[in-house]
């Protein structure tokens, strides 16, 4: 089939991507019973397994992983020497946040201002409407081997496919994967992201006085938790921002495309007058180095204190870990860069939370090549490579398990979208263009396989 050809089967095909996107995002398939009834994630199962079988695919099947999420699977199978491409997806959603913060119903597909709005609309059921998409513009003429894996926890960050994938090889095993859960630098700039950054984080706990204590009769001399709390976190950072854990290198320099800084103020939501943090530039500071951040601390709210001195205090931390350094021991560097900061001889304990590690994605190869070419073909410029700072620790599992396997990461999740955050949207033209790329790619890659 033709590029031409393919694109006005894409583009005929939104109105049907608008409606399986509504459906989706109708579901509340948060993976928390505490925050969404369970049926709801069983419901957006049950139509992921309806709508992939009419669209032709074999055994699609639900598959109950450790965590009590499900995953779905499916074949659809092409010539007996064809190669196999792994579309992964996932099907849970963040929570709501704030309802008052949304502008139009979050479980509702809302069009406004060109974009289409609600919970999932981006993350990660657009991505899964680009793969209907572009089956459904095939139409069956696909000269590849497809294999689908849906997660249903991958938000809540529990692990169950990370345990399933190791443990089912062979139903999941293929030549390219395309993790379909990132997106563009911007609309309409087609990009790859090569590199993931790797997690470690740690719950901090201070402990000084048996009781809390008058501040007026005690303060002054007794030691407060919460002021040693705030001053080892004030360590984790030099005057110009740049994190500075004892023992990791922080002067790494990110080789790909550049991040404006007004585009990067912009898409960060900085306000006027604020300053960005870092030496380095942008891309640097996001993609290449680590950086901690305070998620929470345990402390006294301001309504409701009482003068006080505290006698325990505790933070969350969440340290990104770039390519090229080892999570657990950057786990290890943060827990001995805290005990050092401590002042006052203050009682310091730990807890670790999980770890991931960093990973890069393929680039080079057949698949990667086809990649490029699809995508410059189909929003005609260049492909740029960009990293992300975020983690999928997925990624990795595939990466060990399927070792000759080229692993490319793509999707609709610009940064306009406002993933995890009141009022996520999709632009429709991401899921019609990465619709284009996916099919030319599973059009073309058999071919750029054979000449490699």
């Amino acid at each position: 089939m033709s590029d031409e050809a393919l694109r006005e089967r894409i583009r005929a095909l939104m109105p049907q991507a608008q409606a399986d996107l509504t459906e989706m995002v109708g579901f509340r398939s948060v993976h928390d019973p505490a925050q969404s009834p369970p049926e709801e994630c069983d419901k957006m199962v049950d139509w992921l397994q309806e709508t992939f079988t009419s669209l032709g695919l074999a055994e699609v099947a639900a598959h109950e992983t450790s965590d009590g999420s499900k995953a779905v699977t499916g074949t659809l199978a092409g010539p007996d020497d064809a190669p196999t491409v792994l579309l992964y997806f996932h099907h849970d959603v963040q929570p709501p946040l704030d309802d008052a913060a949304w502008d139009s119903p979050v479980w509702s597909l809302t069009e406004r201002g060109g974009r289409w709005y609600g919970r999932g609309a981006a993350d990660c059921k657009g991505n899964i409407a680009t793969h209907l998409t572009a089956l459904r513009a095939l139409d069956g003429d696909i000269p590849v081997n497809i294999k689908i894996i849906g997660e249903g926890s991958e938000e809540q960050g529990t692990g169950g496919l990370e345990d399933f994938v190791p443990k089912n090889p062979e139903l999941l095993r293929a030549d390219a994967i395309l993790v379909c859960d990132a997106g563009n630098f911007a609309v309409g700039r087609p990009s790859l992201t090569t590199s993931l950054r790797g997690i470690a984080n740690i719950v901090v706990t201070v402990e000084t006085l048996s009781s809390a204590m008058h501040s007026g009769m005690f303060g002054g001399a007794a030691p407060d938790a919460l002021a040693a709390l705030i001053a080892m976190l004030a360590s984790l950072r030099d005057a110009d921002g740049n994190t500075t854990v004892t023992g990791l290198a922080t002067d790494a320099v990110w080789e790909g495309v550049d991040y404006p800084v007004d585009a990067f103020r912009r898409d960060a939501t900085v306000l006027d007058g604020v300053d960005l943090v870092g030496s380095g530039r942008v891309s640097d500071m996001v993609w290449a180095r680590p950086a901690a951040t305070v998620l929470g601390i345990d402390c006294p709210p301001v309504v409701g204190s009482s003068a006080a001195i505290q006698a325990k205090a505790r933070a969350r931390i969440n340290l990104r870990v770039p390519p090229g350094m080892n999570a657990r021991r950057a786990q290890d560097a943060l827990i001995a860069h805290l005990e050092d900061a401590a002042p006052w001889h203050v009682k310091v304990s730990f807890e670790r939370e999980a770890d991931g590690s960093p990973f890069t994605g393929s680039t080079s190869g057949a698949g990667f090549d086809t990649m490029v070419d699809a995508m410059t073909t189909a929003y005609g410029t260049d492909v740029v490579l960009q990293g992300q700072g975020g983690s999928i620790p997925l990624c990795n599992v595939f990466a060990e398990t399927f070792p000759d396997a080229e692993i490319m990461l793509l999707g609709v999740e610009e940064p306009l979208c406002l993933i995890h955050a009141p009022n996520e949207s999709v632009d429709p033209t991401e899921i019609e263009n990465m619709a284009i790329v996916e099919a030319m790619f599973l059009r073309d890659y058999p071919a750029r396989l054979n000449r490699s």
